[in-house]
């Protein structure tokens, strides 16, 4: 079976923010002050945890940005064709989650629908029952009563291989450390591998047994079309990961280029500038986002013909939310650098270079901007999680992604229907606000591992 590779917009900005971190971070290995601040952060237990999670969450988003079409069957000499449906690697390494799909809602390890219906049964006639399940718990037969037993022990096997195979990355680690400093302990190094560990040692110990559940149960039920709700946890991961990012690289050189141009050549540049973001906070900013985002659905359904897929025509609306998003979330760290810059140019090394008659654009570049990029670093990962909220907001009240897009919003936004249903359904509310807590919180704790970091008061 052969298959096609597709490249969205999406994936290359994806690619190219993985290369730019790669960049990044050789030049910090060649800046002793950058270098001594990111060790500042490495040695911080909370943070090295949180950054763990968050790696966790880029690694699904990462096989979530590899995407393909499958080659359909033909006759021997017949010009290959390839399906409509576009794949990733991660829905091909969750293959049974997505293939697995129930009639319609199912509790989280159910044998049996959620909902009475009439079915047959020899002897009895047509009949008022919760029918059973074509995946869910199928392996039990008529033990349907054994679920918990049966899931218990699973969760015990997946436990302890899981433990096993951190045992083994635990004696890589603490080698690799011994000979580096053999008299030091492994929570002694500087670096901090005790947290990496134990965060490491609760994630094995909660993915695997998820996971080895998962070809036997739908550990997270069902939707309404029968979905399993951990797919589509999967799925979202990458759209949260790709609004956090990409909305800040699209926000990141406006904001840095007008706040440091307003606060160095101050006078006339420094009231237009502020006048383009005074008026643009003045503006409600979900008003200004909805009104883009209709503007460009607009564009989008008059011109059908610019996509083959319908995987590319949401791709489409959703680099178009993360544009609208950045342009609108530019003026915070805009007026915050203007500042900061007001203050820079006032110091003797700055007015020694202008007296020695050093070019305005020269000072930014050498001066100027390394001075800055402590707040550019600080501002962009907190926002990160402030983006990733955004996007659920927008999603809920219907202008976010694109409807056939997975993602926390349009999980929340289908769940809220739910919840007024009797029997009320909750799984899928209650797994979608699980993962965004765990995605969040683990943003803002790195970020406070880095504000701590870079503090300059700190150092």
């Amino acid at each position: 079976m052969g298959f096609q590779i597709v490249v969205l917009w999406s994936d290359i900005l994806i690619w190219l923010l993985v290369a730019a971190g790669l960049g990044l971070g050789v030049l910090i290995a060649e800046s002793p002050p950058l270098l001594a601040a990111w060790r500042r952060v490495g040695a911080n237990r909370i943070g090295m945890a949180s950054a763990t999670v968050l790696l966790g969450f880029i690694l699904i988003g990462l096989l979530d940005s590899l995407h393909y079409r499958a080659q359909l069957e033909n006759k021997p000499g017949q010009k290959a064709v390839y399906a409509i449906e576009v794949l990733s690697v991660l829905d091909a390494l969750a293959t049974p989650l997505r293939s697995r799909n129930e009639k319609t809602y199912s509790e989280p390890f159910a044998t049996r629908l959620y909902a009475k219906e009439t079915i047959d049964v020899p002897g009895q006639g047509s009949v008022r029952d919760y029918p059973r399940l074509k995946h869910g718990g199928q392996h039990l037969g008529e033990r349907e009563d054994d679920v918990a037993a049966d899931a218990g022990m699973t969760a015990f096997k997946a436990g302890a291989l899981a433990f096993i195979g951190w045992l083994g990355v635990f004696g890589a680690v603490a080698t690799v450390n011994r000979k580096k400093s053999p008299k030091l302990k492994l929570r002694e190094a500087a670096f901090a591998w005790d947290a990496v560990l134990l965060t490491l040692l609760l994630m094995l110990l909660t993915i695997v047994p998820l996971f080895w559940l998962s070809g036997y149960y739908h550990v997270f039920g069902t939707d309404k079309v029968g979905q399993d709700v951990l797919y589509q946890i999967l799925k979202s991961v990458r759209t949260g990961l790709i609004i956090g990012l990409v909305t800040t690289l699209v926000m990141l050189p406006m904001a840095v280029l007008l706040g440091i141009v307003a606060g160095y050549f101050r006078g006339w540049v420094d009231d237009v500038i502020q006048y383009i973001y005074t008026v643009l906070n003045s503006i409600p900013g979900v008003l200004l986002i909805a009104a883009a985002v209709l503007m460009m659905q607009v564009v989008i359904d008059t011109n059908p013909q610019w996509f083959s897929t319908a995987a590319e025509r949401a791709d489409l609306r959703l680099l178009a939310l993360c544009f609208i998003l950045g342009i609108t979330s530019w003026t915070g760290l805009c007026r915050l650098l203007r500042g900061e810059t007001l203050k820079l140019r006032e110091l003797e090394y700055i007015q020694a270079a202008q007296a020695f008659g050093v070019s305005s654009w020269r000072i930014i570049v050498r001066h100027i901007l390394p001075n800055l990029m402590h707040i550019v670093i600080i501002a962009l990962v907190m926002d990160f999680s402030g983006l990733v909220l955004a996007e659920a907001v927008l999603s809920y009240v219907g202008i976010g992604v694109d409807p056939t897009m997975t993602s926390f919003g349009t999980m929340i936004n289908n769940a809220r229907m739910e919840l007024g249903r009797e029997p009320v359904v909750w799984w899928s509310l209650a797994a979608a606000f699980a993962a965004m807590f765990i995605l969040v919180l683990a943003a803002n704790l790195f970020a406070d591992a880095v504000r701590d970091a870079f503090d300059p008061r700190a150092a």
